[in-house]
């Protein structure tokens, strides 16, 4: 955990990868271009003194994600959200048996979620039903941009989208992870639009729709459907980091989470390992909204300790020490009320 004047928070990174970049493993061209996209992201946005070097940065391995995470990083759970891009690279981007190995290793530590794609239609399906036993899922990541064969993404509101959606009803899968945010090289921009979120969440009411990348660039849009969808959450990936490059920016998408959604729908996650989770929690839990940008109310502690990690511990059912806990008979603001709940 991590502690800070007093105060002592529980960090779950909702948004971890264990992934392989290296030449050997990429299948074409595209594949240097994904991984070097992701590492103008990092270099970019990291403050100088956490920056990787390149090659480094291309296979991190289960033992440095370890020390990373829970040794250096404060992380007191993270959870899988593996990308398989198998048309980019040879045995797969996210390296699924080496990321559920360390998760069986580490249950206290780490969940594993797994992948699927509509366009393999029933063969798919059937596949996802033997992965559910195996891993026994709470949730999937899903990528609405991957490219199979000639076809270049899918919609969440196709015909083979909902069977997959009615199948994680059936098998007890509630929460799912989407990607929609940055285009990413070679990626198509349009296949990350979030305007089918609201279909699905408002036909779906019994499942978290969880927008990683909080939709971005499309806050807006984003913002105006989960208001009114209760069952979509904000994921903070590859937003957090502007927290160091572009602070004001950061206040506007936190402020703007505040406000149309509330704190109890977002998910901190550092997006491991574009950024690594050390720096964006002590910045985090440092940072305020600037006094100039009236528009926005101050963030409490309370608001960070449930962004920080009880907002998905609650949703993925796991258990937070009390002294993490937020006081009973006290909300976000610091008003009386009755008990909070926390997992």
């Amino acid at each position: 955990m991590y502690t800070k004047d007093g105060e002592k928070y529980f960090i779950l990174d909702a948004h971890v990868a264990l992934w392989d970049a290296r030449p050997e493993n990429q299948r074409n061209i595209h594949g240097k271009q994904f991984i070097d996209c992701f590492y103008d992201y990092h270099r970019n946005l990291s403050p100088e003194s956490e920056v990787w070097p390149y090659e480094e940065y291309l296979y991190q391995g289960g033992e440095r994600l370890m020390r990373d995470l829970f040794t250096d990083g404060y992380v007191d759970h993270a959870i899988f959200q593996p990308a398989l891009l198998s048309a980019f690279y040879n045995n797969g981007f996210g390296q699924t048996e080496e990321a559920f190995a360390l998760a069986q290793r580490h249950p206290d530590k780490l969940t594993y979620n797994h992948c699927w794609d509509p366009r393999f239609e029933q063969a798919g399906l059937d596949q996802l039903k033997r992965d559910a036993e195996r891993f026994g899922l709470k949730g999937v990541k899903l990528y609405t941009a991957e490219w199979q064969g000639d076809s270049r993404g899918y919609k969440l509101d196709d015909p083979w989208s909902y069977r997959y959606l009615e199948a994680c009803q059936e098998l007890g899968i509630r929460n799912i992870h989407i990607h929609k945010g940055p285009t990413i090289r070679p990626l198509d921009r349009d296949a990350f639009d979030v305007a089918d979120i609201d279909k699905v969440a408002t036909d779906f009411t019994d499942l978290n729709i969880i927008v990683e990348h909080c939709g971005l660039p499309r806050l807006e849009d984003f913002c105006w459907i989960a208001t009114q969808e209760p069952n979509v959450h904000a994921g903070l990936a590859v937003a957090m980091p502007f927290i160091h490059s572009r602070p004001r920016y950061f206040a506007q998408i936190i402020g703007e989470l505040l406000y149309w959604l509330d704190e109890d729908r977002i998910q901190f996650s550092s997006d491991y390992a574009i950024w690594t989770p050390k720096w964006l929690v002590e910045q985090f839990v440092d940072f305020q909204i600037p006094e100039d940008m009236v528009e926005y109310a101050p963030l409490t502690t309370a608001q960070k300790k449930k962004i920080l990690g009880l907002n998905a511990a609650k949703m993925y059912d796991i258990d937070v020490p009390a002294e993490c806990r937020l006081p009973s008979g006290e909300d976000s603001t610091g008003n009386k009320t009755e008990a909070v709940a926390v997992a």
